[in-house]
């Protein structure tokens, strides 16, 4: 397992920043194994992502941010340092539909996924034999529009005692409410079944289907208080044609819903993800 140590920055962008960092780094004998970076020169924006080695790095990690401090506060820096070897805790919500939910614990077993995942939350009994097989602790928890605030409360208590960092919707299909989407910001991922921000909301294949589409899509993106608009972290599209149902719809897009998912999950595991405004830069 790797033991490295990654920095985000957003900032004001101006000359010397990058070598700011890089001299930092230095100072504390920094081994600097993969540096990108972006100027959005409409936002006057600078983002970063900067991953270091940390054997033979001089810095003790509980000193970072006090001796990173002066270099943020000169150039205006909101910042955050992610340690590999701090796995992030990661719940899965799910319905009925297995696909998304098989693909992730498939990775996350092969670890091509670097988190922990405690739990498994459900509204639905379907998709408990697929927990058992890996060994992860499986939920119920119904869900209808008289239980709703009572549902989630169970939901956030198992949460809290399970200290997850990350929650992925994978084909969850329930809305969560904007008080739960507040509590997350920037810490749900949910996979939508359409290339947003078309025919967002409920049954997209159908809507596509009847408007004649010649390419369907699935969207990635982290979950807000609008349905289906929030920043957008990664989709994919396929071909169709004027021959192919419903139904067909459905099944080809249900190997790229998987796949735009798990991309998604794996560059915020990895920490390649900033958000600014209501984009996000995902770093190579």
């Amino acid at each position: 397992m790797k033991n490295t140590a990654t920095l985000l920055i957003s900032c004001p962008d101006r000359k010397g920043l990058v070598a700011a960092i890089a001299n930092f780094l230095y100072t504390y004998n920094a081994n600097i194994l993969h540096a990108d970076q972006h100027q959005d020169d409409d936002a006057d924006l600078f983002l970063m992502r900067i991953e270091w080695d940390l054997e033979g790095f001089a810095l003790d990690m509980g000193a970072f941010e006090a001796a990173f401090a002066p270099i943020a506060e000169r150039f205006g820096m909101a910042w955050k340092l992610k340690l590999s070897r701090q796995k992030p805790r990661m719940a899965i919500f799910v319905s009925k539909y297995d696909h998304c939910l098989v693909d992730l614990l498939h990775r996350w077993h092969t670890g091509e996924l670097a988190c922990e995942i405690p739990l498994i939350i459900a509204n639905h009994d379907d998709c408990r034999r697929i927990a058992e097989f890996y060994g992860i602790p499986f939920h119920v928890i119904a869900v209808n529009k008289d239980n709703k605030a009572e549902a989630e409360a169970q939901q956030q208590a198992l949460l809290r005692a399970n200290q997850v960092d990350l929650i992925v919707l994978a084909r969850y299909m329930q809305v969560l409410s904007q008080d739960f989407s507040s509590l997350y910001r920037q810490r749900i991922i949910n996979i939508h079944h359409s290339f947003l921000p078309a025919f967002e909301g409920a049954k997209p294949y159908h809507r596509a289907h009847a408007r004649g589409v010649k390419l369907i899509g699935a969207t990635s993106h982290y979950v807000t208080e609008i349905l289906d608009d929030g920043p957008i972290i990664e989709q994919d599209v396929t071909r169709i044609s004027h021959r192919e149902t419903v139904d067909d719809l459905v099944q080809k897009g249900r190997d790229l819903e998987r796949i735009v998912l798990s991309r998604a999950v794996r560059w915020h595991l990895d920490h390649r993800v900033l958000v600014y405004g209501h984009k996000t830069v995902v770093f190579d």
